[in-house]
Parts: C-alpha cells; structure tokens; sequence
C-alpha cells in the first residue's frame, strides 16, 4: 500500500484551488519535475496532456525515430513541471517502436512521476500495461479517465479499492469535462514531493527456479548500479533475452547523470 505522509489527495494542499495551475505551454525551461504521461491508444490521453499544459505544445520526433513526441509544462505552487506525452501503447515489451520509446523513456528518463490514464469503462484491458509500469517505477499515478463514460454503462469503480491494490494514488477523471484535473495536478505535485510515497504492486508469484536466478542477477545488478530502483524489473527483462535491455547494461545507461 501506498502511504501518506501527509493528507492524501487535496486536503493538505495549499494549492488545492483551480487557481493553483498556471498552464505554460511550450515554455517549459528549468523545470523542477518531469511527468511522463503514458498510456494506452484511445484512453483520452491527449485530452490530459491539454487540460494540464493548454493546447500549445512542443512537438518532434524522438532521437533517432519516426515516433511523434510532444511536451508542454505548467506550475503549480512554486514548483514548475515538464509534461512528457509519451505514445500510446499496449505493452512495453519492446515489439515496436512506439513501445520502445515508451518504455526507454520511464526507464532510462526516471521522470519524477508517471502518469498512466486508462480509459475507466474498459479497464480491465488496460491493467496490463499497468502492472508493467508498476514493475519499473516507484512514483506512479493511475488516471482513471473517461469516468462519465463508465456512469453511461452504469459501470461503478471502487477507486479507493484499486488504490489500495496497486499501491498508487487512483484519481477518476473526465478530462473532456475537466472533472478530477485539479485532484490529479495535487496528487501529482504530493507524489513528486514525497507527500505520498508510493508502494507499487509487484509480481510475486514466479517460480522458484526463476525466482533464484532473478534473485541472483539483482545481486549482480545492484552490485554494478547501486541505488537501482528497478533491478527486478531489469532482470526479468535480461532472462527474456530483451537485446535493448542487455546493451543497456553493457554500456551502463541506467547511471544516473
């Protein structure tokens, strides 16, 4: 489970006012915090990335390939953040490009919070993806969006209950309405601060063969990269054969600069 140090969500928040954002646009130089904002296709992503950065935003390709990134940024208190759109995927196994770059950017990037939206009336397909994230970062938050959506088909989500599961901070949302944008820029804010420490949900019933070998290659791993936070992750990743993750150790992409 997730804990709060403080209150959770907006009680505690001094900012907790609509006029606490100030949406910047394109101007996002000295930023204090980068928030990557992933997710699957269709799930109102773009609608997010708008409602808390405005319509203006940076757009280009990633090194080196054809995938459109975009990034924009806002302030909220006295802290000014840097919003990664990052592209819409399924899975972050790396079969494609736009998972590639996805996946590449949660964990060579370490932004300070990532955002997962999901689409509330489907989400029982959009868990996968969740899970994944979860096994790569500590600082996560579920934006549990096209809420109006699900009430349409009488679809009801225990919110508390999934965050209690997931070990991350859930917030539903209506982006298109804006409906939960502000709880989701406080929670954003308290996780980037370390007001709320998340405790994410992590596979733990594997094999105890695989087990030992995960275990094993942490050692090394953590050995070679201290501090590490998602040495399991990097090592199931290795015992699949994943050649990107293999050259990664080789080079030593995950020090952190």
């Amino acid at each position: 489970m997730m804990q709060t140090v403080t209150k959770s969500a907006c009680e505690s928040c001094e900012h907790s006012n609509a006029s606490g954002l100030k949406k910047l646009g394109i101007n996002i130089d000295n930023s204090d915090f980068v928030v990557a904002l992933a997710g699957n296709p269709n799930t109102g992503k773009s609608t997010v990335f708008n409602a808390l950065t405005g319509l203006r935003q940076h757009t280009g390709n990633w090194p080196g390939k054809t995938v459109t990134r975009a990034e924009g940024g806002y302030s909220f208190g006295d802290k000014k953040y840097k919003l990664v759109d990052l592209p819409g995927t399924y899975s972050l196994l790396s079969t494609s490009q736009d998972e590639e770059v996805a996946r590449n950017f949660i964990l060579f990037g370490k932004p300070d919070v990532t955002v997962i939206v999901v689409d509330a009336s489907r989400l029982e397909r959009n868990l996968n993806l969740v899970l994944q994230i979860l096994e790569i970062t500590d600082k996560a938050v579920l934006c549990l969006n096209l809420m109006d959506e699900a009430k349409r088909m009488e679809i009801e989500i225990d919110d508390r209950t999934l965050a209690r599961d997931l070990g991350i901070p859930v917030i539903p949302t209506s982006a298109r309405s804006k409906e939960g944008i502000q709880q989701l820029i406080s929670t954003i804010h308290q996780v980037a601060t370390g007001e709320i420490i998340c405790k994410p949900h992590r596979i733990k019933n594997v094999p105890k063969q695989i087990n030992n070998a995960i275990e094993k290659l942490c050692t090394e791993i953590e050995k070679e990269y201290p501090n590490i936070p998602n040495s399991r992750w990097i090592a199931l990743r290795l015992l699949d054969g994943d050649e990107r993750i293999i050259e990664a150790v080789k080079t030593g992409e995950f020090i952190t600069e």
